[in-house]
């Protein structure tokens, strides 16, 4: 049997089904069949019994003397012969045979169990096993002209067999079993063919090696594999994913989002088209995801998305950024303190000492001020470092920075750390130098502000350039669009609106042309 092709299976089992189906439906019917007859055999006990029990020369004899009670028998016979009754018996009241099939029996006393009601003047039919087979019998009394109980009469058919009822309709039954047999088999077969083309012409066998074979690739790959289906449930969920996402067990069946509860992987079933190479934070993981549709015959069926753990490799980066952000901050001071110690040089040539040593001290208090508000307020160094390099940076620029003095910053909202910050501020704060390309005439500001409490952490960056345009307001956060270019632009505030939406915050943006901008992001706390 485990050698037959796996056509040969399913129409031998849709067979075997139909078969069975085919025997409870004739077991069904035959039931049927005989609790009909039973019912059939009942109004036509009653209607002899009654039609017996109604006749006047019955009625005349049966209270007759010896010689008139022996025609009863010969009478009731003429009747059981007229109506086919298998027997007629008639009893007088004292339970005496008047009539019955046996002659013998004729004479004696009758001492049947269910007899008693019917000499109560009671009407009734029952089921009784004899010595013929299984009968009905009908009990009907006989009533005098006066109403008075004068005899019983008992006429029974016997139920015919199993086999005597099969034989009556054999012809019937062999053509309707032919007929199935032959409906069955060829929609069996039709049946097998078509599931075995729905399995690419592929045996059990070769299915579950092909199933064993993808599930080993899947694990064997270093990128995390999740598919769902239609209806949202695991149907791949392979090892490097479950090592990613800490999740353990067999997860094959489940909901995605009980499993996951802030993925992203449903949203393809909604969009219905692929989404490639997009960066997304599940709990604590920074993960590059191709996110793409499955599709059959036209028709999404579910979605799969195949993701690399960048977590370590965004930190390295993150890192080698702050680096090359340290190193160009240095840069700038070096250029800064160059200027200073030109500046002393010239006081000093020019015979000004003494305004020589005043603006040593004066850059000694201003550079300690701004020093000690940032550790002191600041309980971050790499944001302290930022912000110091960019008070710098913008010198450098010719822009004013300042930095609000009731600026506090002592934890960082939830789900986000450092490296947000830096991306958050560091790029809003360079967008804000990059206002200034065309504004001339005017003193160049910047206003950096951290506000925080227990319930709301607020970062606001303020400029007085050249502003945005009202018709780009609406797209400044998307990836790839800039107003100065495309040669690796449109990246910074893309960037800054992943991270609000990953710490669940808000940002507003108040720009008006030609005076400057305002970005304002709230985080609850």
């Amino acid at each position: 049997m485990n050698r037959l092709p796996i056509r040969w299976k399913i129409t031998i089992l849709i067979f075997v089904i139909v078969s069975f189906s085919m025997l409870l439906s004739g077991l069904f019917i035959i039931s049927d069949f005989f609790h009909t007859k039973e019912k059939e055999l009942s109004q036509r006990a009653l209607l002899t019994a009654r039609t017996v029990s109604e006749l006047p020369e019955v009625k005349h004899h049966i209270v007759g003397d010896k010689q008139s009670r022996a025609l009863v028998n010969m009478i009731v016979e003429r009747v059981r012969v007229i109506h086919s009754a298998d027997y007629i018996v008639v009893l007088d009241m004292n339970k005496v045979r008047l009539s019955h099939p046996l002659p013998a029996m004729i004479g004696t006393i009758s001492h049947g169990a269910d007899e008693g009601p019917a000499f109560a003047e009671h009407t009734y039919t029952s089921k009784a096993r004899g010595e013929i087979g299984t009968v009905i019998r009908a009990f009907v009394p006989i009533m005098n002209s006066d109403h008075e109980q004068i005899g019983v009469v008992i006429a029974a058919y016997r139920l015919p067999t199993f086999w005597e009822a099969m034989s009556t309709v054999k012809e019937e039954i062999a053509i309707a079993i032919v007929l199935s047999l032959l409906a069955g088999g060829s929609g069996a077969w039709l049946l097998a063919s078509h599931i075995k083309r729905q399995m690419f012409q592929l045996e059990p066998h070769e299915i579950a090696k092909l199933l064993i074979e993808r599930t080993e690739a899947f694990n064997a790959m270093h990128e995390g594999v999740i598919a769902i289906d239609s209806d949202e449930r695991i149907t791949i969920f392979n090892d490097r994913a479950k090592q990613m996402l800490g999740v353990e067990g067999d997860v094959i069946g489940q909901p995605i989002r009980s499993v996951i509860p802030d993925t992203h992987l449903p949203e393809i079933l909604e969009v219905n088209k692929p989404i490639y190479n997009r960066e997304l934070q599940i709990g604590n993981l920074t993960i590059w995801s191709n996110r793409i549709p499955i599709k059959v015959n036209g028709k999404t069926v579910g979605a799969i998305a195949i993701f690399q753990d960048r977590t370590e490799v965004k930190r390295l980066a993150e890192e080698l950024t702050g680096v090359k952000a340290f190193v160009h901050a240095l840069r700038v001071q070096n250029h800064e303190y160059m200027n200073k110690l030109h500046t002393i040089a010239g006081l000093i040539q020019l015979g000004h000492i003494e305004k020589a040593l005043e603006y040593v001290f004066q850059v000694k208090e201003e550079q300690a001020e701004l020093t000690q508000f940032l550790s002191r307020n600041i309980k971050d160094e790499s944001i302290s470092g930022l912000l110091l390099s960019k008070i710098r940076r913008g010198k450098e620029l010719g822009i004013r920075v300042t930095i609000d003095r009731h600026s506090r910053l002592h934890r960082f909202p939830p789900r986000l750390d450092h490296h947000d910050f830096v991306v958050i501020l560091g790029n809003l704060i360079e967008n804000a130098f990059d206002s200034f390309r065309n504004v001339a005439g005017r003193e160049k500001e910047v206003y950096v502000s951290i506000e925080q409490n227990e319930d709301v952490c607020s970062l606001s960056v303020e400029d007085n350039g050249q502003g945005i345009a009202r018709e780009h307001l609406d797209r400044i956060f998307e990836e790839g669009f800039s107003t100065k270019g495309s040669d690796g632009r449109g990246i910074g505030l893309y960037l800054v609106k992943q991270i609000v939406d990953k710490g669940n915050g808000q940002i507003e943006v108040q720009s008006e042309e030609g005076k400057g901008t305002i970005f304002t992001i709230t985080f609850d706390m």
